[in-house]
Parts: structure tokens; sequence; C-alpha cells
């Protein structure tokens, strides 16, 4: 991991946990969990809350197939750590209906919506959603999409936004996958379905907005934390930001496999400290899923509306 706050920076109630864990599994915790235990009200109730109800709750999609385009998303940023995740958690959670070797060897509605979540996050503009319904009717025509109902279409576009949070933050944490973590870990997680202790995350009131991803959008961008809101703001939607922070959350945003060492050094040396590297990631990263998903969403009111 690089920023050390996120391996020793825990509440003594997680470090309690995660040391207990760690023994019965005669192994390291790992870095995905040791993340989301670090100030959970900053980003991970509401992230959990969409994830659980993303990967596991009802849906079109099967739970294999929700975990296949999860490794799908891994793929876009180049994440090894999840693409190994989830490929393993297809096998774990399916029951042989897409093999993750295998695209091909999905229902061709699977494979449709892959072709769109593809296209919206090529597209994470805002200002080009015009533009992506236009290309997203054309691929829809040759990839049968518009079969779909629109509930499926959302449900696959709340499993893509939350990859496209987790994928960018453990290529910018440097998440690695040590002996054992793969058999273990995901297991534990098709296991609990995606949700952990509700006294792990107990830190301050939970926001409510109505949906859980206004309530992402506010944990992450608006309320309280170490850095400014601007500041936030302006790393999730590629505003002006001063040198280092305009190159590092650009590269996070848009190419977060990129990231190294030496970024965080870079960010260090110029008087940051580790909690206002964290925060600035997980916004930058959180603002382009949200605007992928927003393309998304626009599209299908598009096709809903034509």
């Amino acid at each position: 991991m690089r920023l050390s706050i996120l391996d020793h920076g825990h509440r003594r109630r997680a470090k309690v946990f995660l040391a207990l864990t760690s023994a019965t599994s005669r192994g390291d915790s790992p870095d995905i969990v040791k993340m989301l235990l670090y100030r959970p009200g900053f980003l991970t109730r509401p992230l959990l809350d969409l994830t659980a109800d993303a990967m596991r709750g009802p849906s079109y999609w099967t739970a294999g197939e929700r975990e296949f385009l999860a490794m799908c998303a891994a793929q876009r940023h180049r994440c090894p750590f999840c693409i190994d995740a989830h490929a393993e958690l297809t096998r774990i959670a399916g029951h042989g209906e897409v093999d993750p070797d295998d695209p091909a060897s999905a229902r061709p509605h699977l494979r449709a919506v892959r072709e769109f979540l593809d296209l919206t996050s090529r597209t994470p503009d805002p200002a080009n959603a015009t533009e992506a319904t236009e290309a997203t009717e054309a691929t829809e025509a040759t990839a049968g999409i518009v079969d779909l109902p629109e509930h499926a279409v959302q449900e696959a576009l709340r499993v893509n936004l939350v990859w496209n949070i987790v994928n960018p933050l453990a290529n910018a944490f440097g998440f690695l996958l040590r002996e054992g973590q793969l058999h273990s870990g995901t297991r534990a997680l098709h296991r609990f379905g995606y949700r952990f202790p509700s006294f792990l995350l107990a830190d301050g009131p939970a926001a409510e907005h109505g949906d859980v991803v206004a309530d992402l959008r506010h944990a992450v961008l608006d309320a309280p934390a170490t850095t400014d809101p601007a500041l936030r703001a302006a790393a999730a939607t590629g505003g002006p930001l001063p040198e280092p922070w305009q190159s590092y959350a650009t590269t996070v945003r848009d190419a977060s496999y990129r990231i190294t060492d030496t970024d965080m050094a870079r960010l260090t040396t110029a008087g940051h400290c580790e909690d206002q590297i964290f925060e600035v990631t997980v916004a930058a990263a959180v603002g382009a899923a949200l605007r992928s998903f927003d393309v998304g969403r626009h599209a299908l009111e598009g096709r809903t509306a034509s």
C-alpha cells in the first residue's frame, strides 16, 4: 500500500478486527479491506450500501454475471488486483453461465450490456450525453441491448459505478494480492455478500439524501473532511488545481494504472499529508465514475424517449 495510513491508521475497533481476521486466516488482511475500514464515514458506508445491493441484491443478472461485469471493468482500468479477484468470484458466485476466461460464453444480453458499459466508460463527459446517446443507439442496434428491460440496464450501470470507483483506488493505492488472499478473500466476500459488521462502519451520522448514489456524492464531495470541498470537487470534475494536484488527479481519473510511488512522493514533498492524498484520490475516482454513470443514465433516458 502506498499510503501508510491505510495500513496502520485505523481506529481501535478496526485494528482489533483486522488482527483477529488475520490470525484466523493466517495471513495479512486484504488491502481492499484495510482501505474500506479506514474512515468509513468518508467513503465506505455509502459505497458498501451501493455494492451489496448491486452485487447481491435482486437483479435481472445472476451474481456470476455481475462478477463478470466487475471483471470487465477491472480490465478496462488495467487493475490486476481486481481482474484476478473478480475472475475467481465469477467462478464462485456463478453456476457456469459465463466463463471468465471466455467472454464469448456470456449470453447475448450480457455481452450487449458489457458493450454499453464500455461505451459509457469511454465517454465520461456529461457534455457529450447527446453524442453518447447517438453512439449508444448505434451500438444497441447491433448488440441487441434494445431488448433489455430498463431496470436490467440500470442494475448493470450500478455494478459498473461501483467498480469504476474501486479499480482506480486499487491502482492508485497499490493494492496487491498476497499468498492465500485470492482464495480466502473472494470466498469471504461472497459468503458475506459484500457486507461488513455494522459496528466497524459507525463513524458519525449517516447521510440520507434519498438515494445511495446521492449519499455517495455527498459523503465524498460535500461533507466536512480534511480537504476543502472545492478541492475535492475540482479533483472530481477536472477543474483547475495547483500542481502537483492537477497532474495527479487527472491521472487517477483517466489512467490510474500509471500512478507510481513517485507520484505519491511528489505530493508529500509538496507538503500534502496522507489524509489529503487519500481524500483527493477518492474524490477523483468517484467523480470520474459518477460522470460515466450519469452518461449511461442519460443514454438510457434517450432510448426510452425515442
